[in-house]
């Protein structure tokens, strides 16, 4: 199929575009996916069977809303463990986010809990059930604090790269999905310079962001979150019981409050612009044997109980008395395997 002379113009002329602006210096992983996605969004318009097309190529918006929901659900009830309030939260905000059609904001999302508690690993199924390629598609971008933005003195400079990154990457695609790791590292003051992307704007420059998702992971307020649960725990309650009105308003004062996170007097947590805040549970002695069992049965063995309880007992756990919550979540059972099955 030919195309006519101006259209080809156009074309070359959007893929060129990051070459040209200021969003070339901003990608964090490769200015190469940029020019990329660029160039196949110019291109994908002038095609007549864009299905056709996006069998071969990755598209945005490439999975049906539903479908992207269903797959959603049914991945975080098989994969994650002790988590019941993530499992609600995440299903319900995705999932209702998806299929609105007239969104007046980009759904934003803060994932809270002690490492290996599951915040990447939801953060990775929800890429997955939005893109086929997950984590490793060009619609999906990810930032590490300490990677990325790592200089104190450079915030200037990260503030101007991050909106144009975002800006470039919402007019290629407005489904694309902006996951923001370590937050509890990253310098005060410079997540606020996506503020505008977040807020209650039809459009900016000609920019619509109702359509992206931003999901910020962090460490702040694991203590409040081990609180509640320790506190439900010695009242004899279940731990089931617990529902997302007993922590979100605290668990949302003491991040904002806390100095040493990212979204410390934060306007996106000021202005109400964080759909939820998210808390993961820390995770009990049985769920870290669910843990150890999926991720035996993922590499192909048949599971040995006695091996399974061992790994479970050599992890550490806390209150030191107690005993109940262990200390790294799930995050060193892979390691652990290696030992027994290598």
């Amino acid at each position: 199929m030919k195309l006519r002379r101006g259209a080809l113009r156009a074309a070359l002329g959007l893929a060129l575009l990051p070459l040209l602006s200021p969003a070339s210096a901003v990608e964090p992983i490769s200015l190469g996916l940029a020019i990329a996605g660029a160039a196949a969004s110019a291109l994908t318009g002038f095609i007549s069977y864009p299905r056709l097309y996006c069998y071969f190529r990755e598209c945005c918006l490439q999975r049906h809303d539903q479908r992207a929901a269903a797959a959603l659900q049914e991945n975080l009830d098989k994969k994650l463990f002790g988590q019941h309030l993530v499992n609600k939260v995440v299903v319900k905000a995705v999932k209702g986010f998806l299929n609105n059609t007239n969104a007046k904001k980009p759904l934003a999302l803060s994932l809270h809990g002690w490492t290996g508690t599951g915040k990447n690993f939801v953060s990775k199924i929800i890429a997955e059930s939005i893109y086929k390629r997950g984590l490793q598609s060009k619609y999906v971008h990810q930032f590490v604090a300490t990677l990325h933005f790592p200089h104190a003195h450079s915030i200037s400079l990260y503030k101007d790269q991050l909106q144009s990154w975002i800006r470039g990457n919402v007019s290629i695609c407005p489904r694309s999905l902006f996951i923001f790791d370590e937050m509890d590292k990253m310098h005060a003051g410079l997540i606020d310079s996506i503020k505008p992307f977040l807020d209650y704007y039809e459009l900016l420059d000609g920019v619509s962001y109702r359509q992206a998702i931003f999901i910020f992971l962090s460490n702040a307020g694991a203590e409040k979150i081990t609180e509640v649960a320790l506190d439900f725990w010695r009242n004899g309650r279940m731990r089931e019981d617990i529902q997302l009105t007993d922590m979100q308003n605290a668990l949302s004062v003491s991040v904002f409050n806390n100095k040493n996170s990212g979204f410390w007097h934060s306007t996106l947590i000021d202005r109400n612009l964080i759909d939820y805040f998210v808390p993961f549970l820390p995770l009990e002695y049985k769920h870290v044997k669910m843990c150890v069992r999926v991720e035996i049965e993922s590499r192909g063995y048949a599971v040995d109980e006695e091996i399974l309880t061992r790994i479970a007992d050599e992890m550490t756990y806390f209150p030191r008395e107690e005993r109940i919550y262990s200390d790294k979540g799930c995050k060193t059972v892979d390691a652990k395997l290696d030992y027994y099955y290598d």
